[in-house]
């Protein structure tokens, strides 16, 4: 049995995706937690591990694994059943664009990183908070508009890909910064998911080290 190690925190989002690829893939693994308030993850035994001093990190098959998109594909071709993403080619496209649009362009720039770096020059509270909503009600409509005519129930069909995986957690941050859920399709497609076990043990408030 392969021996998997999870370092991540209950409530980062990126954890949350891996948390859940490792739970559709059915894989067995260990949790090492890091208090990202506390800056557990700056410890020099972690920055061994991951240099970014980010979580999650992934220990497997001998190897430290980082970023998350990174370790679903690593996920997805090691362990290829249920596959995260479709065989057809365009379709596999645009399903890694959704999540992509998560990955890339929604979570970095509302992350707790960047949220600290504004309250250091001087935003208050209340704008770094808007900063953030904002940020996610725009990618979020981006998100709706791209999946508004795939079939359902999931983002893209009848099981969940990539694209769910990265939407779940993006809701969930969504929602702790006061954003009304207004979006129809999206809100069909976490409907699917949380029927899911995989997805429902994976949430924050089911994670050993949840405040």
């Amino acid at each position: 049995m392969t021996d998997i190690i999870l370092h991540g925190y209950y409530r980062s989002s990126a954890s949350y995706r891996v948390r859940i690829a490792l739970n559709l893939k059915g894989l067995a693994y260990r949790n090492i937690f890091h208090h990202l308030r506390r800056g557990e993850q700056s410890a020099p035994d972690y920055l061994a591990l991951n240099p970014q001093g980010l979580v999650p990190a992934l220990e497997i098959d001998g190897a430290a694994l980082t970023q998350s998109l990174a370790i679903c594909d690593y996920l997805d071709e090691r362990f290829p059943e249920p596959p995260l993403l479709p065989a057809d080619p365009l379709a596999r496209a645009r399903v890694r664009a959704a999540a992509q649009l998560i990955a890339c362009d929604v979570h970095p720039v509302q992350n707790l990183k960047v949220l600290k770096r504004l309250k250091q020059h001087g935003l208050p509270q209340d704008q770094v908070t808007g900063w953030a909503a904002g940020v996610i009600r725009e990618g979020l409509d981006a998100f709706e508009a791209l999946i508004a005519s795939q079939p359902g129930p999931y983002c893209f069909g009848d099981r969940p890909t990539l694209a769910d995986i990265y939407l779940v957690p993006q809701l969930y941050n969504a929602r702790r910064f006061g954003v009304e859920l207004a979006w129809p399709r999206i809100l069909e497609a976490e409907s699917a998911c949380l029927a899911l076990p995989a997805f429902r043990d994976a949430a924050p408030e089911n994670q050993p080290d949840a405040e």
